[in-house]
């Protein structure tokens, strides 16, 4: 069984930044190698996904938020990280992390909601 467990969320004000972490346990196996995303999902919306970075550290960003989202992973924590910075009002929504390109639907968490708002 595979935990994975999303932090840091928040409320926070247009242009702030928040730093989201997703730390994985239980069986999971090869953790290095393998990829790794961010996910988000806005009321009323499909889930999309925000970031992915692949086992040997290629990232790819979801068009709204380049320049803006960075993520990264930690291989002896088995962790991986999103951090976010301009962070505007449509970027509300609850993150998750998953695997990447694709998905394994039995290792969706409860995820960390954000809020952007003033």
């Amino acid at each position: 069984q595979v935990q994975l467990v999303e932090s840091g969320g928040g409320l926070v004000q247009p242009g702030g930044s928040l730093r989201l972490a997703c730390a994985a346990s239980g069986s999971i196996f090869g953790f290095n190698a393998m990829g790794w995303g961010w996910y988000r999902q806005a009321p009323g919306k499909q889930r999309e996904l925000v970031a992915g970075i692949t086992n040997v550290g290629g990232t790819n960003y979801a068009d709204s938020v380049k320049g803006r989202f960075t993520i990264s992973r930690d291989n002896v924590k088995n962790t991986v990280y999103l951090e976010m910075n301009s962070l505007k009002p449509e970027d509300m929504a609850v993150y998750y992390c998953n695997t990447y390109p694709r998905v394994i639907n039995n290792y969706w968490g409860q995820g960390t909601q954000v809020t952007v708002s003033s």
